[in-house]
């Protein structure tokens, strides 16, 4: 019993790990947990039995919280997004687009899996919606079929990292930061994941092109009547809204001093890429629509077409992450934003009905549920878990590593690749990031670039062979039996399952170089995050103190070392309490603020 008693907090968690191997739901074996040793903590009186009242107050408190409603916001606006058939357009076009190179049709997948990603932020309608679209059209011109696969599972997984991520969202909430400052920090980092999926199709291009091939010529339908591709009036156009978009930047404190009437000298940066990239984005709509009305033939059918399919969902996301990044709006009501948009998106093509909302809003509700489900389940363990002294227990643990911090970010990097054989990226966010999350900020570890780490690491869980459910995803979509093409009449060979899972290791093995590389350069986050303002408090204080009336109501003092003075006398001077020291209330006033 002595032993139960000094060690309830391991037991506890091994007793976790037992329920979850067993079988059991997650949000029911971290609830049933948390009650069972809460219990066994009173009966050997570890634990108050006022602790148990709590948990109704914990409960009601994760209901009132506003950055949860992101998550069904999000999810509605990409699922209404993915019905409405907007990743079949862009799919169609970029592939049309990059097919007639070497890898253009897997260049084309990474690059619609991340514009899905900034609109949908949900892993499986990226997943399934490229495996139902691009799939056959890789496989009919002769793509190797475990790069096929892999590409389209690792693009879907994008939606893990890129904004409006739902997983940032949760690592936000649970380490008490805010989900803009996640964003920005993950921005960076998804980009160049992108751009390292992108790199190794080139590769594979030069190397291995027999695995990549062009679309033939019958197959390039995006051409103009005189046969001609149109790519040089799309560049023309790309380079004219270019130069627009650059010049505004450069300008922007010039066009903020004409639009508000007063000087303004310098602009945020992250309001600048916003203003001046939706300035280029509206530009190039502008003039294709002008084009399209006067028919004036100023612009190819080429340049026409990815115009305005690009445009939409690109607008989308400036208004969705530009109003969060500028503080314009909260991730809430991003997310709001971002539902209505996709519905008035859906509405103009025509492909919004009953029907399809009924699909995204049940699908919705069941995703939300879920997740609520789960932090009802997770706020039961973690507050027995509190209470047994586990932080304490973990923060022991881990703090004792050798290395320091980088011993920590090794040994928490390595569990969090393990777990997420088993667990998917919100288990893992509920159960493992509250217990490393004090240990990190204890070890002076940035949470905002600790919170990102995870969620590239994380993002391995879908990459997974034999567990990762982006490859399960694929599975239920791709061919499991012989089929004839439509187009070309031959009959497809299947796509097995293990060339599924061999498609994916490389794309998992970016992913693990990302999290190196995020660890050996830490500016790889942190670039996208705002610098913080630099404050000289000892001149602070001394104005602060000149100004302010003496605690017992003598008149203003006019000597700076008067008021000093009076500030450093002892501690149990009345005259002068150390609670009412200026600079320790600017130090909590800032600090609030920041919070």
């Amino acid at each position: 019993m002595e032993f139960l008693t000094h060690n309830l907090a391991p037991i506890m968690f091994a007793g976790l790990i037992c329920f979850l191997l067993v079988g059991f739901p997650v949000a029911f074996s971290l609830g049933a947990c948390g009650l069972f040793f809460a219990f066994i903590g009173i009966e050997l009186g570890v634990l108050p039995e006022a602790l148990l009242q709590a948990v109704p107050l914990r409960i009601f408190g994760i209901m009132q919280n506003d950055t949860l409603l992101a998550i069904p916001f999000f999810t509605l606006m990409g699922l209404i997004l993915e019905r409405s058939g907007m990743a079949e357009d862009l799919l169609d076009t970029i592939g049309q687009l990059f097919g007639p190179i070497r890898g253009g049709l897997a260049l084309a997948v990474i690059f619609v899996g991340a514009l899905l990603a900034a609109t949908t932020g949900v892993v499986a309608a990226s997943v399934i919606s490229m495996g139902l679209i691009s799939l056959p059209i890789m496989l009919r011109y002769g793509y190797d079929r475990r790069l096929a696969a892999g590409v389209i599972a690792a693009s879907g997984t994008l939606a893990q990292i890129i904004p409006p991520s739902l997983v940032l969202i949760i690592i936000a909430d649970q380490m008490g930061r805010s989900v803009g400052d996640m964003y920005k920090g993950a921005f960076v980092p998804g980009l160049m994941l992108t751009g390292f999926y992108a790199l190794y199709v080139i590769l594979l291009a030069i190397f291995k092109p027999q695995w990549v091939p062009a679309i033939p010529p019958e197959a390039r339908t995006l051409r103009d009547e005189n046969g001609k591709s149109g790519v040089t009036s799309l560049l023309v156009l790309t380079g004219i809204c270019v130069a627009a978009s650059v010049y505004v930047a450069k300008n922007m404190p010039a066009l903020h001093t004409w639009w508000s009437g007063e000087t303004v000298e310098r602009v945020a940066l992250d309001e600048t890429i916003v203003v001046a990239m939706c300035f280029g984005v509206a530009l190039a709509f502008v003039v294709a629509s002008i084009n399209k009305i006067t028919r004036l033939g100023l612009l190819s059918k080429a340049a026409e077409r990815v115009t305005f399919v690009l445009i939409p969902p690109l607008l989308l996301i400036f208004l969705v992450l530009g109003t969060i990044f500028l503080g314009v709006a909260t991730p809430t009501e991003g997310g709001a934003m971002g539902a209505l948009g996709a519905g008035i998106m859906a509405i103009i093509r025509g492909r919004l009905s009953m029907s399809l909302l009924k699909q995204a809003v049940t699908t919705t509700t069941k995703l939300s549920c879920f997740v609520v489900f789960i932090l009802v389940g997770a706020t039961m363990f973690g507050l027995t878990f509190q209470g047994v002294d586990g932080p304490l227990w973990v923060e022991h643990l881990l703090t004792g590593l050798p290395g320091g911090q980088l011993g920590f970010l090794i040994v928490v990097n390595i569990m969090v690749f393990f777990l997420a054989f088993f667990l998917d990226f919100f288990e893992l966010s509920f159960i493992v990031v509250p217990l490393l999350a004090p240990v990190a900020n204890k070890l002076g570890i940035d949470l905002i670039w600790f919170g990102v780490l995870l969620a590239v690491n994380m993002q391995t869980s879908f990459m997974h062979p034999p567990f990762g459910f982006a490859l399960f995803y694929l599975r239920s979509v791709a061919p499991a039996k012989e089929y004839m093409d439509k187009i070309t009449k031959k009959m497809i060979a299947p796509v097995t399952t293990p060339q599924i899972y061999w498609g994916a290791i490389p794309f998992l093995i970016i992913q693990l170089m990302m999290v190196g590389l995020i660890i050996v350069f830490p500016g790889i986050v942190s670039s996208g995050l705002d610098k913080e303002q630099v404050y000289d408090l000892d001149k602070v204080r001394m104005e602060m103190e000149a100004t302010m009336p003496d605690a017992a109501g003598a008149p203003e003092a006019t000597d700076p070392t008067a008021g000093m003075e009076g500030a450093s006398s002892a501690p149990g001077d009345a005259a002068a309490p150390a609670a009412d020291d200026p600079l320790k209330a600017l130090q909590d006033s800032m600090a609030n603020e920041k919070k």
